[in-house]
């Protein structure tokens, strides 16, 4: 059994915080309400909405390729210099600021939204990376996958509460209940800003080889810990597998966290309350996914588990696609009259389960082939090819509803989440835990621009 640090419950408590209190910018502004204000009020394309979703999709696309230029360098500076808790408190005032500022964005007013979800958008992903590369230090290697399930899980209970109170007090996404709905951003940016609090009074700063003289130029550490760390990829090739179905996967996953509210309305044509209750169905069931797939990881390892998340995502989009004609089968073999957005409901379930224990299982798999000593610079990269991801996914996805509907566009989905699948089959997960702690690894280079690693 590998070891690691020990942290107290006080300290994890405190790092899953951080999940909770970031929920409410990913659902309220990206998922559930901005992204379809923005899209169906701020442009208001109407009757398709096709250039709206296509700004949607090139704002977060263009605050994605700032993390991918950023995350690496300034990962590789705070393992050097010892700062993650300062990094990640910038990142946090940031995502608070420019949320809060949302209030400011009217019908018509399309570039100033523009601009405040790219800078919003950035700071807030780029701080997924700098509170991630706190995992390996807060247990043993087995104890990675549940700790991460507890952060994602209480990330999802975080944006129940917070969404859930927002949806009850905002009201409907419509023209004429636009001086409610415009709350939204200083209502999530007042959220984070407040539960993020024990995340920085109990989470400790981990030390990791010898911090740098003063003066020592920070660009140029971390450039030199990037060379090194590339030198060094064929050391980790489970880790350099599993970045690369991590691209494919967070593809996705994107896409359907970008998409799937703005689908609801826009295809399925749903209520208000189906509205509502389907975000009630994804974030208790991402919750269960979360701690349920996250227990069976430290039972029967991260790549068995991962893989299966992936095979229910593609489950969980052909639902997604065939809903009227699952509605029409249920209908007809059950003599029942199901709605379409009644069905549609089953294919939130099944995306729900999928959406929070792949990336639980993703992010502790990351955390058991990364060294620690470079662990903010491995889940900077973790940070880069999500992004990455995302880049990929959310713009062609863009792209292909300007050519054949939002509809259509979803399939694109199932290839994204097959692709993820391929390099699973050359992961060797002892493996990749052994080189992590091979001797070598914990050597930092700030100092030097080179490590020396074994090679497996």
């Amino acid at each position: 059994m590998i070891k690691t640090r020990k942290a107290t419950r006080r300290e994890i408590l405190g790092w899953s915080m951080f999940d909770f209190a970031n929920q409410a910018y990913t659902l309220l502004i990206i998922t559930v309400i901005f992204g379809d204000v923005y899209t169906r009020i701020i442009v208001g394309d109407a009757p398709d909405y096709r250039l709206g979703n296509l700004l949607w999709s090139s704002a977060l696309c263009l605050s994605y390729a700032v993390v991918v230029l950023a995350a690496p360098l300034l990962g590789a500076i705070m393992d050097a210099t010892h700062t993650r808790k300062r990094m990640l408190f910038a990142s946090y005032a940031l995502t608070v600021a420019s949320t809060a500022m949302l209030y400011f964005v009217e019908p018509g007013a399309i570039l100033l939204g523009f601009i405040l979800i790219l800078v919003s958008n950035a700071a807030y992903s780029i701080g997924e990376s700098f509170i991630a590369s706190f995992l390996p230090f807060l247990g043993d290697t087995d104890e990675l996958g549940r700790i991460s399930g507890l952060g994602w899980a209480l990330g999802y209970a975080g944006g129940l509460v917070a969404a859930g109170f927002a949806l009850l007090f905002l009201g409907e996404a419509s023209p004429e209940n636009f001086e409610r709905l415009r709350w939204v951003g200083p209502f999530a940016a007042a959220f984070f800003l407040l539960a993020a609090i024990p995340t920085f009074l109990w989470v400790r700063e981990p030390r990791t080889g010898e911090i740098p003289k003063p003066g020592t130029p920070l660009l140029r550490i971390g450039y030199r810990r990037l060379v090194a760390t590339l030198r060094m990829v064929p050391s980790y090739p489970d880790l350099s597998r599993l970045f690369a179905s991590i691209l494919f996967a967070m593809a996705g996953v994107y896409v359907i966290v970008a998409f799937s509210f703005i689908y609801g309305a826009q295809v399925i044509g749903w209520s208000e309350s189906t509205r509502t209750l389907m975000f009630i169905v994804v974030q208790v069931t991402a919750l269960a996914g979360s701690l349920l797939f996250g227990a069976l990881q430290s039972r029967f390892g991260g790549r068995l588990i991962y893989a299966s998340t992936l095979l229910l995502w593609i489950v969980a989009i052909l639902a997604i696609y065939f809903v009227a004609e699952l509605t029409g089968l249920l209908n007809r073999g059950f003599g029942l009259a199901l709605a379409t957005e009644d069905v549609f409901l089953l294919a939130g379930l099944l995306s729900g389960l999928s959406l929070g224990s792949s990336q639980s299982v993703g992010r502790a798999l990351v955390g058991m082939f990364a060294p620690e000593a470079r662990a903010a610079e491995l889940f900077g990269y973790w940070g880069l090819f999500s992004k990455l991801a995302a880049i990929f996914g959310i713009f062609g996805v863009g792209l292909l509803q300007l050519a054949f509907g939002l509809q259509g566009a979803v399939l694109f989905c199932i290839a994204l989440f097959a692709a993820a699948l391929v390099p699973l089959g050359w992961i060797d997960e002892a493996r990749g835990i052994s080189a992590a702690h091979a001797p070598g690894s914990s050597q930092t280079s700030a100092g030097r621009g080179t490590q020396q690693c074994r090679k497996i």
